[in-house]
């Protein structure tokens, strides 16, 4: 449980991002160390959100074990899917793409949401990171393909046929 106003105090942190950008990083990062104190011990808000302002400022290293601590903590739900996805992107910032598959992969079969095209993406960069671009290349298209305005049925066969055998 948070403070009244807590998690709007939280997006009007994040919509003033792009004010601490020069320089103002450990700021920042301050401001939501002082917002997530105000959560009680064991929150799996705290690490998580923590995780992102580390991350959104450059540190994948930091956030890991953050987001690691946050999804042990029990973070479920929309933030729980943002941690996996914020997670297996950092993790291959740090060279452990094959972790990050590990990590999506069962996202694929999940409930949908609006976070799926984020979840293919990411999962489409660790792919690529371990030398498997046609299965991340046939991702993005069938990400991509429901949003264009024609072609949707042509560009879904296309990313079939780049990962089915016999291509």
């Amino acid at each position: 449980m948070s403070t009244p106003g807590w998690e709007e105090r939280l997006a009007a942190a994040w919509a003033a991002f792009d004010d601490y950008a020069e320089g103002g990083a450990a700021d920042f990062r301050a401001l939501i160390d002082a917002l997530v104190a105000e959560l009680p011990d064991d929150s799996p808000l705290a690490p998580f959100e923590r995780a992102c302002a580390w991350d959104s400022t450059g540190h994948s290293d930091r956030a890991v074990p953050l987001y690691r601590e946050a999804l042990a903590r029990g973070l479920d739900g929309y933030r729980g899917r943002r941690a996996r996805i914020q997670l297996a992107s950092s993790l291959r910032n740090i060279g452990q793409p094959e972790e990050g598959v590990k990590l999506l992969t069962p996202e694929l079969d999940g409930p949908s949401d609006e976070l799926d095209d984020a979840v293919r993406a990411t999962l489409a960069l660790c792919l690529s990171s371990l030398g498997r671009d046609r299965e991340g290349l046939a991702l993005v298209l069938g990400a991509l393909a429901p949003h264009l305005p024609r072609y949707q049925r042509s560009m879904a066969n296309y990313a079939r046929l780049l990962v089915e055998p016999g291509d």
